[in-house]
């Protein structure tokens, strides 16, 4: 199945995606949002709910949220392709390289991502996105994928020079609106393996990033395995996985992303998240 979070006006809705066409859930079900959803274990309730429902909404009509918008964890991971380590010249470690992002830091599909005007080494990251379902402590490798609700895609927007600032990221991973996600929530079942899957981004049309999901160094089931043993995952936790190479930063000269931009960043079997690119006023 596909889900999407969105609005209609500023009321906040989410549904089930066939196509073109969206069935809208919130009235139809007791739970508010995509988050208390997965928290329910009610996947096969939102399928018999919409299974031969009329479109409520086209996808042309809607205004997209980031797939889950009130995400209580936000943990992304760095450096986890060999291609981008190398680019970067920075050291491969054995243990995943971890940092925080928060909810006001990204917008949905289609939304204006926003460099800001404290910088203009604004960078692109395309990246998967896990979104945990079955909550846990102590996960381990083998039983992760039992916890996974399903997957998505990122753009992670860097702010270069403040991320370089220290040893921590923090700082150029949080401006407000700086990343986006979505477009969708697409099922493990749908989503079938990772391995082979393209992940590729694009700037004005043009390739910059282009590799396969079993590329990563830490798949997600060893992710889900990490991260769990220094924090609980809940329900709707998100996971952003890492970024091949072909960053900006590295080119020369630097290929950062501006006001007018045009940025699509596409997985194979989850779709393309496309934003455009403006200067914070």
């Amino acid at each position: 199945m596909k889900f999407v979070s969105f609005r209609v006006g500023r009321a906040a809705h989410y549904g089930v995606v066939a196509g073109n066409n969206v069935v809208d859930l919130t009235p139809r079900l007791k739970y508010p949002d995509l988050k208390a959803l997965i928290a329910a274990d009610a996947f096969a309730e939102a399928g018999r709910e919409s299974k031969g429902a009329s479109a409520d909404f086209t996808l042309e009509q809607i205004t997209f949220d980031p797939t889950i918008p009130n995400a209580a964890k936000i943990i992304a991971v760095g450096l986890n392709y060999d291609e981008h380590i190398n680019e970067t010249k920075m050291a491969k470690h054995a243990y995943p390289t971890i940092f925080t992002r928060w909810a006001d830091t990204h917008v949905g599909h289609l939304q204006p991502m926003v460099r800001p005007r404290d910088s203009d080494n604004y960078d692109y990251e395309g990246e998967l996105v896990v979104v945990i379902g079955k909550g846990g402590r102590r996960i381990k490798e083998a039983d992760a994928n039992n916890h996974v609700a399903g997957y998505s895609i990122y753009n992670e927007g860097s702010i270069r020079d403040y991320q370089r600032h220290a040893s921590q990221f923090t700082p150029g991973k949080n401006f407000p609106a700086s990343g986006s996600f979505g477009p969708f929530l697409v099922t493990p079942d749908e989503m079938g393996q990772l391995a082979g899957k393209k992940i590729q981004t694009r700037l004005n049309g043009n390739i910059v990033q282009s590799s396969t999901l079993d590329m990563m160094i830490f798949p997600p089931e060893k992710l889900i395995e990490y991260i769990s043993i220094f924090t609980p995952l809940a329900p709707g936790d998100v996971i952003i996985t890492g970024t091949p190479g072909g960053v900006g930063w590295v080119r020369k000269p630097p290929l950062w992303m501006k006001d007018g931009d045009k940025v699509e960043v596409e997985i194979d079997s989850v779709g393309v998240l496309k934003n455009n690119v403006v200067a914070e006023s």
